[in-house]
């Protein structure tokens, strides 16, 4: 009798699923259609982002040879647009090719592509706090000390490994306008702090010993 019983259950689990499938068929059909749309989607995503880095790498390159013996000002525009692409491994490189071959001038463009790069690319935590920190260290040069502590302090409250750099620059940028109190202050912060470079450390150390050692 049990053994009935368990055929019959088994018999009727059977229908039931088969029975579920012919009502959802519709459904079942839409959902792995849904499924196979998105996996095609990605596949060509991944596919046009290999593709368009592959231009832009050969354009880079091209454009980088053609440095010595081309026109500057196409070479300018190459670049440029390689920057406007927002990728995240040829668009600093063409910025910092412009930057530091003096290809670009204006501050208001620099500090524009230095956004782009910040804000744009994606970047991980560390490469994007060092973009912020090279934003400062441009910018140290002209600004007033507000517009520099805007620009560094999402460094400076943070626990990237480019915090004590963003302290130092602070420390310099105060010593130079010869107010020693603040650039102490920051030196003070970096040679505190836990886990940083013994390098930097250090030379806050020789810093506060000869130039604020009472």
């Amino acid at each position: 009798m049990d053994q009935e019983i368990e055929i019959i259950s088994s018999a009727t689990r059977k229908e039931k699923i088969k029975n579920f499938f012919i009502n959802k068929r519709k459904t079942i059909i839409a959902i792995v259609v849904f499924f196979l749309f998105i996996l095609f989607c990605f596949i060509f995503y991944q596919e046009y982002k290999k593709s368009h880095r592959e231009t832009l790498a050969n354009k880079y390159n091209s454009t980088i040879i053609q440095y010595e013996s081309g026109d500057n000002l196409e070479i300018l525009n190459s670049l440029k647009e390689i920057i406007e692409a927002k990728d995240e491994t040829y668009s600093p490189l063409a910025f910092y090719y412009l930057l530091d071959n003096d290809l670009i001038t204006s501050k208001d463009e620099i500090n524009k592509y230095f956004d782009i790069l910040i804000e744009e690319l994606g970047l991980d935590s560390e490469n994007k706090k060092l973009t912020i920190f090279k934003k400062g260290l441009f910018n140290s040069e002209f600004v007033n000390e507000n517009e520099l502590l805007n620009i560094l302090n999402p460094v400076i409250k943070s626990e990237s490994i480019w915090k004590p750099h963003a302290l130092y620059l602070m420390a310099e940028y105060y010593f130079a306008k010869n107010e020693k109190k603040k650039s102490k202050e920051f030196l003070d912060q970096l040679v505190n702090l836990e886990n940083i470079s013994t390098k930097i450390k250090v030379e806050a150390q020789k810093r506060l010993r000869s130039d604020f050692s009472e």
